[in-house]
């Protein structure tokens, strides 16, 4: 299993202010590709944080990620404070693709997809050229980020994502600001590169209808108020 939660409780805030995000269980298999999907505030983004092992869940009677060829127990990880080991499965073996794009200002389109291959100290292997061909921004090489539609700025953004080969890939709307047109090229760009490498795919969307158009088996997520005002947020079985 790729992914094994069970349990897994964050909370914010507290009292009217509170925002709680209850994670029952999930479990996805390597190579699966699945849609988180719900309104905005509902916890597709804190669940992404949790997956991506920025976020510490407040508990969690199971959270496993099969990464560097074994399960982690990632909640012991937590609680035993190994923050450095966190940092390493992470910058490893993970790829996030930010709802904003996060792309660096200062670099050029080849030094943003080539990026996580240098923090890793990973040789070159044309796999930056080759990523940017096949999410068809090859021309765009050498422009900055600020010279981009915002098309293009989501297409490197992915493939920054995959540069480094990651065996799970996370993506926060990475179509929100984009036409419909634009959004379905980016969102079937992704999955096709993600399919050829064989990487599981956990993407946040918004939008059930383009999440279902390409394949995507949808996970929706829900809240409720609760009696001292506060919200709750579950994940519900796949739809």
């Amino acid at each position: 299993m790729m992914i094994n939660l069970h349990e897994v409780r964050k909370t914010r805030g507290e009292g009217s202010q509170r925002y709680s995000l209850e994670i029952e269980r999930l479990c996805l298999s390597a190579g699966e590709r699945v849609a988180l999907v719900g309104p905005s505030g509902c916890g597709k983004s804190t669940l992404l944080d949790l997956l991506a092992l920025v976020l510490e869940p407040d508990a969690a009677q199971a959270f496993g990620l099969a990464l560097d060829g074994r399960e982690e127990d990632i909640a012991g990880l937590w609680r035993s404070r190994r923050l450095d080991r966190l940092a390493a499965l992470r910058s490893r073996h993970l790829g996030y693709v930010l709802q904003a794009g996060g792309l660096l200002g200062f670099l050029d389109v080849r030094g943003n997809i080539r990026l996580p291959r240098q923090l890793l100290g990973l040789d070159e292997d044309g796999s930056v050229e080759r990523l940017a061909q096949a999410l068809d921004v090859h021309d765009q090489l050498e422009k900055r980020p600020g010279a981009l539609s915002l098309g293009q700025r989501q297409r490197v953004s992915c493939a920054r994502a995959l540069a480094h080969q990651p065996v799970l890939l996370l993506a926060d709307e990475p179509t929100a600001a984009l036409d419909p047109l634009n959004a379905e090229r980016v969102m079937g760009l992704l999955l096709r590169q993600a399919e050829a490498r064989r990487v599981t795919c956990v993407i946040a969307t918004h939008d059930e209808q383009l999440a279902r158009d390409a394949g995507l088996r949808v996970l929706r997520m829900s809240c409720r108020r609760d009696a001292d005002g506060g919200v709750t947020a579950t994940l519900g079985r796949a739809a």
